[in-house]
C-alpha cells in the first residue's frame, strides 16, 4: 500500500506518559490489525533539555517543576504503575531513581531511523530506564541499547560527537515546537492533526479507522 497513514510521536524517552500512550496506540493498531497501513516516526522532544549530565532526584525533580507533594507522586507512579501493568509494561519507582539528560538518546533515535530500528530502539532505551533502573544517559548504557536492536554501536555513538548531527535533532525539537507542541506524547496524523496525551484504546482506534478510510 503505497498511501500509508503517517504518524509521528513526539515525545521523550523518560516520559512515563508516551510510554503508556504508545502502547496504547500500539494496541490499537494491532486489534484493528492495520499495521501495514501505517508509518511511525519518533520526533525528539525533551522534558528537561537542561537537566545535567549527572541526572537529579525524581522526587526532588517533580516537586520543584510541578510543585507535587511526595503523597501526590506515590499516587501518580502507581497510576501510572497500574497503567504499565495492563500493557506488559514494568513501571519500577525506586527512592533513589534519578531523572536523565535525554538528549544523546535521541541522536540516536534517528540514527536508528535509517535502519527502520526506531521503535525498537526507543522502547529499549525506555525499559532500561523505567524497568532496568539504568541511566540512559550514560554511554555504556545507550551502547547496550544499540546493540540489543542490532545496529552499530561504533557507528551510531560517533553521532553523538557530530555537530550536524546534534543541529539535526535541535532543528526538529525546535520544529514542533513552533508548530505549538508543549506537552508530550503529542501523536502526529499525516501533519494535519493530532491528539496529545495517552488516550484510550478505543481513542486510537476510532481515530486510526476515520483516517484510514479517509486514505
Amino acid at each position: 500500500m503505497a498511501n500509508k497513514l503517517k504518524i509521528d510521536i513526539v515525545s521523550d524517552v523518560v516520559c512515563p506518559w508516551c510510554t503508556i500512550g504508545y502502547k496504547r496506540l500500539e494496541k490499537a493498531i494491532k486489534e484493528l490489525g492495520v499495521e501495514d497501513q501505517l508509518e511511525i516516526e519518533w520526533q525528539p522532544f525533551e522534558l528537561n533539555p537542561n537537566m545535567p549530565a549527572e541526572g537529579q532526584n525524581v522526587i526532588e525533580h517533580i516537586a520543584e517543576k510541578y510543585g507535587s507533594t511526595l503523597d501526590q507522586q506515590r499516587e501518580s507512579q502507581q497510576m501510572m504503575t497500574d497503567a504499565g501493568e495492563e500493557l506488559g509494561f514494568k513501571f519500577d519507582y525506586f527512592d533513589e531513581m534519578r531523572m536523565a539528560n535525554t538528549f544523546d538518546a535521541h541522536v540516536l533515535l534517528e540514527y536508528a531511523k535509517d535502519f527502520g530500528k526506531q521503535t525498537e530502539l526507543k522502547m529499549t532505551l525506555t525499559k532500561a530506564f523505567f524497568s532496568d533502573r539504568k541511566d540512559v544517559s550514560k554511554r555504556d548504557v545507550l551502547k547496550e541499547a544499540l546493540l540489543e536492536v542490532g545496529l552499530n554501536a561504533d557507528k551510531a555513538l560517533a553521532k553523538l560527537d557530530s555537530d550536524e548531527a546534534k543541529l539535526e535533532v535541535r532543528n526538529k525539537q525546535n520544529y514542533w515546537k513552533n508548530m505549538g507542541v508543549n506537552s508530550v506524547p503529542t501523536i502526529v496524523f499525516n501533519r494535519k492533526s493530532a491528539v496529545t496525551g495517552a488516550q484510550p484504546v478505543d481513542t486510537f482506534k476510532q481515530v486510526l479507522t476515520e483516517l484510514i478510510a479517509e486514505q
